[in-house]
């Protein structure tokens, strides 16, 4: 812009500057009509105008031509006035913004272009926006005017509606206002109107924010809103509730079950029957039930439970409008029939002592009584088939006999037919005639006392029932009953051998059927009188009955003692009707061995048999001998074992039993060999044997473990057959162990003390030759008293020396065997038992050498 300045002609620039001077100069004064554009008579000067709508709050562009000039100033007139103010301008210079612009919202001018942009657009921006532009200064300048017309639009608010009774009473008057804070004008106004189920009409729009609402009704009553709109956007105000009071009308009474008839409605007994009054009214009707003028209940439902015939009559329902104070009322006949119970009932039963069959029909109850028919051709007694016909009484019961000579069919329906007024169709029963399909059954049992026997005959089935009646003999007899009969006898009185008798008759039979029931008094057997077992295993005695006996018999057990047997852990019950069979477990001889009894009675009589149980030890096994017990160290604290068993090809054995205990201790720990036998049995106790437990017969060898080496112990061994011990074989003492260096020490020992004995022979031979030149070392050796000489030998070693003295301690056999075992007979025999272990204290051990020449 500045170049094309220096290079237009001077007297155009100057021209030009003046008249925007003086423009800018006049645009400055308030109230002064805009001055005419000064401009050579060949210039053109060009007017445009153009209208733009703007909104509150909003932006806005306003347009300064299409392109850029290269000089525009931007002025602003005031409704109401003419004075013209600048806006902003760009004389070459760059743009400018006046302070007028801050009161016509964030003005700014778009980069590249003379077109303003206004953001946050006030109210007070609305009026004339004028753009001057100049272009081709140079050249032919040019000016343009641009007269903008901005308009500034409020949007509405959100309008609130206003009723003159939100609860206006059917046929009244009323009105209701849309109001609205604020809203440019031409404003429309849409009243909408939305039922209770949703659906939305508009019922009245224009520019007026009041309608009337003349003669309301039920119907008018719903959500309402108005809805204003202008150019700018469009706002619903919040639905308000029109509740049109109205009521009540006449109710309706619905009758649930619907039934109809020339007296009103009627209903059957026991139903439920339910009366529905609805009378349309707002707000709500209150209703009250009427029965017989008399109120019965207070809501719009009433429902009678299981109604009776009681309950007929007239029932009105009133409606009442509490707010209006206003009521209607209706009444209807309300008629309760019903039925007899259920169906008919049809039974046959037997007449004329069991010779002739009668039918049975009844329906009690209803109203009016039922009316009751046989169908088909039935003949009667004394009449003649071609008589026959169909029976009707207006009756609740009717009974037909009929002859059985008459009746050569085994299975005959009859058919009764029944109806009622209150029964849409006809109700029917039948009955069938029809033989027992199997035969009498008789049987005997006795009551759980004892006291008496109950012989039992029944011929189930059939109809009618049959006759059952007994014959016994002698006196025994019982007279006649249906279906069964049961003949009571005190027990032991019944005869055996002889039958008593059941007959049973039944209508369409000509012929009496029977059965019979013989009582004989109970027989017993056993497979084997004298049943013989080994000790500790089990046995089973059997006993059972010869034949299945009338009346039926109970076996029982009794012990060798003389006690009845129950179910325990010695004994095992298993027993049917026919048999009893006793488990003697774990037998012992000298508790089971003896006399079992098996027992039973019935009404008839009793009888008992005797079973003998004899209960055999197992035979003595073969005795057995140590042949080697040896220390296997010199630490003292295990023992390896041997022994052989007499005569092993009779066998005879099942394992062994290893037995040691403690028989002294050895010197340097608590006491010393001088020690008596009683001594040392006070201080460690009573010698007590214990055991380890060869299950496999085929061993021959063992070792002993964790042994007191200090401690003295005896080996023996006895042979066992399952609970049969053995003999127990002669006690040892464990032998010192055997080892290949002992003569090469004791020829060391030897040859050592011989060439010291011949050293201090020489050594002696000297001193008693030179006894004068060395009188102190013949004195030291030689010449002391024996009361200053004495040695103490209160030391081990002394203690040691002196023993030896004594003589050497043997090794042998103890002189007589160990205390029997006794076994429980309640578990195995060969259950382990182990020595002590060995306790934690130090041991002081002293080791002899005894040396011998080979």
């Amino acid at each position: 812009m500045a170049e094309r300045q220096k290079r237009s002609k001077p007297w155009l620039h100057f021209t030009l500057l003046i008249a925007s001077l003086e423009l800018l100069a006049h645009c400055g004064a308030s109230h002064i009509p805009a001055p005419v554009v000064k401009v050579n008579p060949n210039w053109e000067v060009v007017y445009r105008d153009a209208d733009v709508y703007g909104v509150v709050g909003k932006a806005v562009i306003l347009e300064c031509g299409p392109t850029l000039p290269d000089m525009y100033i931007w002025s602003f007139t005031k409704p109401g006035t003419e004075a013209i103010r600048a806006v902003a301008y760009d004389l070459g210079k760059g743009q400018r913004i006046q302070k007028l612009a801050e009161t016509l919202g964030q003005v700014t001018v778009i980069t590249n272009s003379a077109a303003v942009s206004i953001e946050k657009l006030p109210l007070a921006a609305h009026g004339l926006f004028t753009c001057q532009a100049f272009y081709d200064i140079e050249r032919e300048p040019k000016v343009y005017y641009y007269y903008v017309h901005l308009t500034v639009r409020v949007p509405v608010t959100k309008p609130y509606l206003l009723m003159s009774d939100v609860s206006p009473v059917e046929g009244s008057t009323m009105w209701m206002r849309c109001n609205l804070d604020n809203g440019t004008g031409p404003i429309q106004y849409v009243w909408q109107h939305e039922t209770r189920n949703g659906n939305i009409s508009a019922f009245a729009q224009g520019n007026a924010n009041v309608i009337n609402m003349t003669d309301v009704n039920r119907n008018h009553t719903g959500w309402y809103r108005c809805v204003a709109s202008n150019a700018v956007n469009s706002e619903s105000s919040n639905r308000l509730w029109l509740d049109t009071i109205f009521g009540p009308d006449i109710p309706q009474i619905d009758v649930t079950p619907y039934s109809i008839t020339e007296r009103g409605y009627s209903a059957l007994e026991r139903e439920t029957v339910s009366l529905l009054c609805q009378a349309q009214s707002n707000p709500a009707s209150q209703y009250v039930w009427f029965y017989n003028n008399s109120q019965v209940y207070t809501g719009p439902q009433l429902t009678i439970t299981k109604i009776l015939r009681m309950h007929t009559g007239d029932y009105a329902c009133l409606a009442q409008n509490t707010y209006l104070n206003t009521r209607s009322k209706k009444t209807i006949s309300l008629t309760v029939y019903y039925p007899p119970d259920g169906s008919p009932s049809c039974s046959v039963e037997p007449a004329l002592n069991h010779t002739s069959l009668r039918l049975l029909c009844s329906w009690p109850g209803g109203f009016p009584s039922p009316s009751l028919h046989w169908n088909g051709h039935l003949k009667r007694a004394g009449q003649d088939e071609a008589d026959t016909g169909q029976q009707t009484n207006p009756l609740t019961n009717t009974a037909i006999l009929l002859p059985s000579e008459g009746l050569t069919s085994n299975d005959t329906l009859f058919t009764c037919m029944g109806s009622h007024l209150a029964l849409q169709q006809s109700a029917e029963c039948s009955t069938r005639t029809y033989i027992p399909p199997a035969e009498p059954v008789c049987f005997a049992y006795v009551t759980n006392t004892k006291q008496y026997l109950m012989l039992s005959c029944s011929w189930d089935g059939g109809a009618p029932k049959a006759l059952v009646w007994w014959e016994g003999p002698g006196s025994h007899g019982k007279g006649g009953e249906e279906s069964s009969n049961i003949l009571v006898l005190r027990y032991g009185t019944a005869r055996g051998g002889k039958p008593y008798t059941c007959h049973a008759k039944h209508p369409l039979l000509a012929q009496t059927k029977t059965c019979r029931l013989t009582l004989e008094a109970p027989v017993l057997l056993t497979r084997r009188r004298v049943v013989s077992v080994y000790e500790g295993s089990d046995v089973q005695l059997t006993c059972n009955l010869r034949s299945n006996y009338l009346p039926v018999s109970e076996i029982t057990w009794f012990n060798n003692q003389g006690v009845g047997v129950q179910d325990t852990s010695k004994y095992v019950l298993l027993r049917t009707s026919a048999w009893a069979n006793l488990t003697v477990r774990d037998t012992d001889e000298m508790k089971d061995s003896g006399e079992y009894r098996c027992s039973t009675s019935n009404a008839v009589g009793g009888t008992e048999i005797n079973v003998t149980l004899v209960v055999k030890k197992h035979p003595m096994p073969p005795n057995a001998t140590l042949i080697s017990v040896v220390y296997n160290s010199r630490q003292r604290n295990e023992v390896e074992l041997e022994w052989q068993v007499d005569n092993e090809e009779e066998g005879g054995w099942t394992g062994f039993i290893l037995q040691h205990r403690l028989v002294s201790e050895r010197p340097g720990r608590r006491g010393s060999n001088n020690d008596s036998a009683e001594e040392t049995e006070e201080r460690i106790g009573p010698p007590a044997w214990y055991r380890n437990i060869i299950q496999d017969p085929e061993v021959r060898s063992h070792t002993v473990g964790r042994l007191i080496p200090t401690i003295t112990y005896q080996f023996r061994i006895i042979p066992v057959n399952h609970r049969t011990v053995g003999h127990p074989s002669a006690a040892k003492i464990p032998a010192e162990p055997r080892y290949n260096m002992y003569p090469a020490v004791i020829g060391a020992a030897i040859g050592g003390m011989l060439i010291a004995a011949i050293l201090t022979a020489l050594l002696l031979i000297f001193i008693i030759r030179n006894r004068n030149n060395n009188p102190r070392l013949h004195d030291m050796l030689f010449g002391l008293q024996h009361s200053q000489s004495r040695e103490n030998i209160n030391f081990p070693e002394d203690e040691v020396v002196a023993r030896s003295e004594g003589g050497i301690e043997e090794i042998g056999e103890s002189p007589s065997p160990g205390p029997t075992i006794a076994l429980p007979r309640a578990a195995s025999p060969l259950t382990t038992s182990q020595a002590p272990p060995p306790g934690e204290e130090p041991v002081n051990v002293t080791i002899t050498v005894k040396a011998t020449g080979s």
